[in-house]
């Protein structure tokens, strides 16, 4: 029996080739860490993240010769891109004639109303959607000095932001409120949903390194999901975003939402271990990364428990001394010399993704 609830239904927008909201499947984002003015740099990242399953990128738009640069960018990427503007409403303007996808502003620190308007009109003009981003640490003041910085205080923000572009005849609209907590994140997206039927982008902000980031992200994104809130996710790491694509694809995975690529299942070793387990398993899931049909893999560590304990995955390995089994289905297909082990797991990894009709 599945706990996530019936997904909220939301309007739908378009960003590029992807449909969000209004029933669309959740789509995975993250955000480049390159100097988007470095052309090269910023494309190589972006395709390294495409082959993860990365579906959106966003990138920053400090200055003018980064808006310049996603003509050229946009040339040699497969996904929609955002343009993530602050400040200067010349800048988004400048990303949209250049090809960006969609715009992320945040209307209270683009500066007076005249200029959102201008942000607007060429919106509508290309035909592109706008995310209204909602943080907790860049709050309008008035609202801050009134209300604080809470859900709240995040949800109001986000309220008065949507009513000024729907007062400019604009609705292509998509929502973010996050913070960098998981308290503030998660109750201010249950208020700015249950008041709005606007697409959904949830994620916590600068949720911090690996560890951190990963259960803080885990968390909020999995409570919202669960409780059928959200549209797009996007994990914040302060890692390699290729880390944030695949945590993002293990809870959509992990509440059963959605499926992509491998799914590993390992024991967390003991004393019966004989092989390297730890070494085996992060080589076959960096080797894998580009695998895109649903398989479940196990890669045991010792031949006593591996076949029963794991007897749900399609293919499995478990290890020994000196041999090993390889089991699909936890039913024994032939032994293994130990050194062989990863091999040929990846064999079979690849003659079922050609069986599955896979590339």
């Amino acid at each position: 029996m599945s706990i996530v609830k019936k997904r909220k239904k939301t309007r739908q927008i378009t960003i590029g080739s992807v449909k969000v909201g209004g029933g669309a499947p959740i789509a995975v984002q993250s955000m480049t860490n390159t100097y988007t003015q470095d052309v090269d740099a910023t494309v190589s990242q972006i395709r390294h993240l495409t082959m993860a399953g990365c579906e959106i990128i966003r990138v920053a738009v400090p200055d003018m010769e980064a808006a310049h640069a996603i003509k050229k960018i946009k040339a040699g990427i497969d996904i929609p891109l955002i343009a993530d503007i602050h400040f200067d409403h010349r800048l988004a303007i400048a990303a949209a004639e250049c090809g960006a996808d969609a715009l992320r502003i945040n209307p209270g620190n683009i500066g007076a109303e005249s200029r959102v308007l201008k942000v607007v009109q060429c919106a509508k003009e290309h035909g592109i959607s706008i995310r209204i981003g909602v943080n907790s640490g860049s709050l309008e003041k008035q609202i801050e000095q009134s209300m604080g910085n809470g859900p709240k205080a995040m949800a109001e923000s986000a309220r008065r932001n949507v009513e000024l572009l729907q007062s400019m005849d604009f609705n292509d609209i998509k929502l973010s409120v996050k913070a960098s907590d998981v308290s503030r994140s998660v109750e201010a997206c249950r208020l700015v949903s249950a008041q709005t039927d606007i697409p959904l982008h949830v994620g916590v902000t600068e949720a911090g390194g690996v560890i951190a980031g990963i259960t803080k992200s885990a968390l909020g994104i999995g409570m919202l999901l669960a409780e059928g809130i959200g549209d797009t996710i996007r994990v914040s790491l302060t890692r390699d975003p290729v880390e944030e694509v695949r945590t993002a694809w293990e809870i959509l995975r992990a509440l059963g939402i959605r499926k992509r690529g491998v799914e590993i299942i390992s024991c967390p070793t003991c004393g019966r271990c004989r092989i390297d387990l730890f070494d085996i398993a992060e080589k076959i899931e960096k080797a894998l990364l580009k695998f895109k049909v649903p398989v479940k893999i196990a890669i045991m560590g010792c031949v006593v428990n591996g076949p029963g304990e794991a007897k749900e995955a399609d293919i499995g390995i478990a290890g020994g001394d000196g041999m090993g089994i390889l089991f699909k289905k936890g039913k024994l297909v032939r032994k293994v010399p130990q050194d062989r082990l990863m091999d040929v797991l990846l064999e079979e990894v690849k003659n079922f993704e050609k069986e599955s009709g896979g590339n």
